[in-house]
């Protein structure tokens, strides 16, 4: 019996109830497609779907939408000279694309979460996974030296930081993506007496004024900000990790993508 689109979704999806309102849909391709290779990458760029088109994929998952929306607003691409590129090759490659994001979050644990914890290698660290955040117990150390082995382990050129660089910290608390914002990022701080936040991103004018006002008191509060790709691709990487596992008869690929800002 072939193996067809449909039948990698409803099992990336089986472990989970089903979500309302999903994002989580077949942006192109039909569900009925035989697959002969798979890749996975955070976001479909025209980079990555062309990489993945070059290594005989016709299955590419990612976190991340096509259209630059979370919610995949075709109205906003609609006759759009820098989307039409990226459409006429998914068309002419006949590539289906997958968005595993509602459901990868919801699986517990989490592998966005865990993948990180992984690359940095904090698995043994681990005291309690949350719904929206991990918390680690680090051996006490300096916001430097967390922010220099977070750089080493996730291969960045730069992370952002708001705090004291000298400020002692050993619990730490992980959110990925977009989970940084003062709604979840504050009560995770004060409710479990954290050192240090590590996010993906969130609204500038939040949690950092937050923690701004902590360092100005005095207090050991730090906020490392890694970027919403950064804080995710690791967790892509490991589902690209279980696929190989599961389906042994199917090549799978995983496409990174660089980093989306430079310093200048």
């Amino acid at each position: 019996m072939p193996l067809t689109v449909q039948a990698i979704i409803d099992q990336l999806c089986s472990s989970v109830p089903p979500i309302s309102n999903t994002v989580d849909i077949l942006m192109a391709g039909y569900p009925d497609t035989e697959v002969r290779g798979i890749a996975v990458s955070f976001m479909p760029t025209q980079q990555v779907i062309e990489r993945a088109v070059a290594s005989g994929a016709n299955l590419l998952i990612t976190h991340e939408p096509l259209s630059y929306s979370h919610r995949h607003e075709e109205k906003l691409i609609e006759n759009d000279p820098i989307y039409a590129p990226k459409q006429k090759l998914i068309e002419d490659s006949g590539i289906a694309i997958f968005r595993y994001h509602d459901y990868c979050h919801r699986k517990q644990p989490d592998i966005i979460m865990t993948g990180l914890l992984a690359a940095l290698d904090w698995e043994a660290h681990l005291t309690e996974m949350l719904p929206v955040a991990a918390i680690v117990e680090l051996p006490s150390m300096t916001v430097s030296d967390v922010a220099a082995h977070v750089k080493r382990k996730l291969g960045m050129p730069f992370l952002r930081l708001t705090g004291e660089l000298s400020a002692p910290c050993s619990r730490v608390g992980l959110l990925v993506g977009y989970r940084g914002g003062a709604s979840t990022a504050i009560p995770l701080m004060r409710e479990h007496d954290l050192d240090l936040l590590i996010v993906g991103e969130g609204p500038e004018w939040e949690t950092p004024e937050y923690i701004r006002d902590a360092a100005y008191q005095g207090r050991s509060k730090a906020l490392l900000t890694l970027g919403h790709a950064e804080s995710e691709e690791p967790g892509m990487r490991a589902l690209s990790v279980e696929l190989k596992q599961q389906y042994k008869d199917v090549p799978v690929e995983f496409i990174p993508i660089q980093p989306i800002f430079q310093i200048v």
